[in-house]
């Protein structure tokens, strides 16, 4: 799992893993849990010791990880100044120009892979001489279907990956 070294307000360094960050803002002195929801780790309450709060809120973090489901960055409403209502990571109708007058149209859906870049693939809708609605239609549920189908596949790869990083976690917290 990825940390970071953290210097506290007393001069204190701390290896901190993702997902916790530090609060010191007046009389608030912590570690926040940034998973699943969030969770300040207070020092006065552990005995006045940055250590051993950051110490729960690290073994929190990988009991978390281990059940819930990951974050991901996957937007799930289109922004706002996208022109179109089609859903997110469909665009189009495109039309392209294949050879003189014989055009067709199509969509093009981006495929999120966790971990890799993201792929293209260009769905079917028609010619310009056989465009219909039904068409229109029933590409965009196969564009649909796509988007929803990579997107499971990467919410699942994360949540493994996630999954993998909390399972360290715990041996780490456990060698300790």
């Amino acid at each position: 799992m990825k940390t970071r070294d953290v210097v506290i307000y007393n001069g204190e360094r701390f290896q901190v893993p993702q997902c916790i960050q530090r609060i010191d803002h007046r009389a608030t002195h912590g570690w926040q849990l940034r998973y699943g929801g969030t969770k300040l780790y207070s020092d006065g309450r552990y005995g006045a010791s940055a250590a051993e709060a950051l110490a729960q809120a690290t073994k929190e973090l990988a009991k978390r990880m281990s059940k819930l489901p990951a974050p991901t960055r996957l937007k799930p409403e289109p922004s706002r100044s996208k022109s179109s209502e089609l859903p997110v990571g469909i665009s189009g109708p495109i039309v392209r120009e294949r050879r003189p007058n014989r055009r067709d149209c199509s969509f093009t859906v981006l495929l999120p892979r966790f971990g890799e870049a993201p792929r293209r693939r260009s769905v079917y809708i028609a010619a310009e001489s056989t465009y219909t609605i039904e068409r229109y239609q029933e590409a965009l549920e196969k564009a649909i279907a796509l988007r929803q189908e990579a997107e499971e596949l990467y919410r699942k790869a994360a949540t493994k990956a996630k999954r993998s990083e909390g399972r360290a976690l715990s041996a780490q917290l456990r060698g300790a």
